[in-house]
């Protein structure tokens, strides 16, 4: 009989909660990254891995969490004794937390985290208004050292979505731990490109310009489009 896991969501926002149950191996690894990557995707302060009903049935099927992810915590909550292990021994997993209770990790993530959301159009009056609202947002975090590279990568990443992806988008800005994330979700599967323009083209530069400004920068992919994100480190924690 086929493997079975069962993702079920419980919540997206301040931090997202994921039930998985069923068996881990690698048949069923790529239901637990695509749903893994839906909760990542609303960029919510952590993401939480209820493991208390999984069974381990292939050690390999482990790396599917040690993907390269957007800077949004993942903590494993109640798993067992050989899922703890085979995800500890892995050192593609090296960043995801392990905790033995589901309920003091829940607890414990509902600290607050600096945060702003909004869902813009198309157009490219979004522009203006991202970089409006980056501006007021990190005044108000006392955090205008790093405004104008801010301001930038914001500008580019919604540009971008106006000139290819074309779909209403959701903008991010996520203060935590010294850790700026510059994010944009939208609802386009085609993937961005880094291109070599010449000095006489007129565009084609914004992705190398977040990827030269931020700290990192990636795409998170998801069944009904992707995340552009970018992260920067700013002077002092939050």
């Amino acid at each position: 009989m086929p493997s079975q896991l069962v993702c079920r969501p419980e919540r997206d926002l301040p931090v997202a909660v994921l039930t998985v149950s069923g068996t881990l191996d690698r048949m069923t690894e790529g239901a637990l990254g695509a749903a893994v990557r839906r909760s990542l995707s609303v960029q919510p302060a952590r993401v939480l891995l209820d493991f208390s009903r999984v069974r381990l049935g292939d050690p390999a099927a482990t790396a599917v969490l040690g993907e390269q992810f957007p800077a949004v915590p993942i903590v494993v909550c109640g798993a067992d004794a050989e899922t703890r292990s085979a995800l500890a021994a892995d050192p593609r997993c090296a960043g995801l937390r392990l905790v033995p209770d589901f309920r003091e990790s829940l607890a414990e993530a509902e600290e607050p985290v600096s945060a702003v959301r909004v869902r813009l159009r198309p157009v490219p009056e979004a522009c203006r208004q991202v970089r409006g609202l980056v501006t007021q947002t990190l005044t108000a975090w006392q955090r205008t050292d790093a405004t104008a590279i801010a301001t930038l990568i914001a500008t580019e990443l919604v540009a971008n979505v106006v000139r290819h992806a074309r779909t209403t988008m959701d903008f991010t800005l996520r203060l935590r731990d010294g850790r700026m994330i510059v994010a944009v979700r939208d609802h386009s599967r085609r993937m961005p490109r880094t291109l070599d323009p010449s000095v006489a083209d007129a565009g084609g530069r914004g992705l190398r310009l977040v990827g030269d400004l931020a700290d990192a920068w990636g795409v998170l992919p998801v069944t009904d489009g992707k995340v552009v994100w970018s992260q920067l480190t700013t002077g002092a924690t939050g």
